[in-house]
């Protein structure tokens, strides 16, 4: 079993995966939403959900599912999602769609009983690369996100969410809150490479998560006069881009004197743009978290007060989750006492966490860096993270 599961020293799926979406600026893989890489990704999660004999559906929001058996309610759900942050890691998503079709695999050749329907779920848009919006599909399918913004947010290029969704065959005037596809969830588990140091310093090859931080995403634009960068004194400019570069360096201190709290600019964008031009607006990302709602509100509040901007906007917010306690501690048990650690990083199975049970499993990373292409999980520790699984799965049974 363990030698089918491994090719070229990572999980057979991962590495069926390393070819698509490779970024060849960034490094690392860009797979976002309904462009190729992304299609190519959720044509390999049908393929080899049929190869399983699971019967597939594409919901409303743009997720896919894969049942064994017939679907029904009080389902034992588990999956990830197979989209990427620009040049982000191979494991980051894929990594815990991978062990849940390999665990079903397992639970399929170890031929028992099933009391409850079980499915895998692969969640559309959950790194927001292309939309802005993190968890999108997740979102959307909990009534978390309005339809008619998510049908007009743009990406880079300026196409729309819904053009995009009608260039692939998609319609997006279904989109909003799923009732019959949430009612169908009785519990969800998502295996997820861990995005931090935990597990190292543990010495662990698995975890079960307590809490997802605080977190959200606003916009800072900066406003100035455009104009020739030759011909314009030095003395007679309003430059955006230095308000900008102020504001980044303002934003760390912020962050340095919030205690355990983090403050990411990610993003800067300069309107015109060009090289000899001085810009007449920018635009910086922010994304803010903390382990509590309001020491992530008291660093925005403080942000905005330190830079200045001529518009702040929230784009979006995830208040702290708490994972279900009897279904982590069912973990936990079942697992033989492994430990219990926050995450920093948002999930699909943060946003279900207020409407159905809901847990998660880390697998560890040895390098500790994740969204980047140096993230890392060791085939072993992947093993050990498909033996949790299906050790979780026949206990939610």
């Amino acid at each position: 079993m363990t030698s089918s599961l491994v090719t070229g020293g990572r999980l057979t799926g991962l590495h069926e995966l390393t070819g698509i979406g490779i970024d060849p600026v960034r490094g690392g893989y860009s797979r976002h939403l309904w462009q190729e890489p992304d299609l190519q990704m959720r044509a390999w999660f049908v393929q080899r959900a049929e190869a399983l004999g699971l019967s597939v559906e594409h919901d409303r929001n743009g997720n896919i599912w894969a049942w064994l058996g017939e679907p029904g309610p009080d389902a034992v759900v588990t999956g990830s999602h197979l989209d990427s942050v620009p040049g982000g890691g191979e494991f980051d998503g894929p990594l815990g769609i991978v062990v849940a079709l390999d665990a079903v695999a397992r639970l399929q050749a170890a031929g028992g009983r099933l009391t409850r329907p079980l499915a895998v779920v692969a969640f559309a848009e959950e790194e927001g690369s292309r939309s802005g919006i993190a968890c999108m599909g997740s979102r959307l399918m909990t009534g978390g996100f309005a339809p008619d913004r998510a049908r007009a947010l743009r990406d880079e290029d300026g196409v729309s969410f819904a053009e995009a969704a009608e260039r692939v065959g998609f319609d997006a005037r279904q989109i909003g809150r799923d009732g019959e596809a949430l009612g169908r969830i009785g519990a969800f588990v998502e295996v997820h490479v861990e995005q931090g140091r935990g597990l190292i310093e543990l010495g662990s090859p698995v975890a079960v998560a307590s809490s997802i931080f605080a977190h959200g995403r606003w916009m800072l634009t900066f406003r100035g006069q455009g104009n020739h960068a030759g011909a314009t004194a030095m003395g007679d400019r309003d430059d955006p881009m230095v308000a900008a570069a102020r504001a980044v360096l303002e934003i760390e201190q912020a962050a340095l004197a919030a205690g355990d709290a983090r403050a990411t600019v990610g993003r800067v964008s300069a309107v015109p743009g060009g090289t000899n031009v001085i810009a007449s607006r920018v635009e910086l990302s922010l994304d803010a978290r903390a382990e509590e709602d309001a020491d992530v509100r008291d660093l925005v509040t403080d942000i905005a007060r330190r830079v200045g901007a001529s518009e702040f906007a929230e784009q979006s917010w995830s208040g702290a989750v708490r994972f279900d306690e009897s279904v982590r501690e069912r973990l936990r048990t079942a697992l033989g006492d492994v430990p219990v650690l926050p995450t920093g990083a948002g999930h699909d199975a943060g946003v279900l966490a207020g409407t159905v049970p809901t847990a998660m499993v880390f697998v560890r990373n040895p390098t500790g860096i994740s969204h980047a292409p140096a993230e890392f999980a060791e085939a072993e520790d992947c093993l050990v993270g498909i033996d949790a699984l299906v050790t979780v799965l026949e206990e939610l049974q």
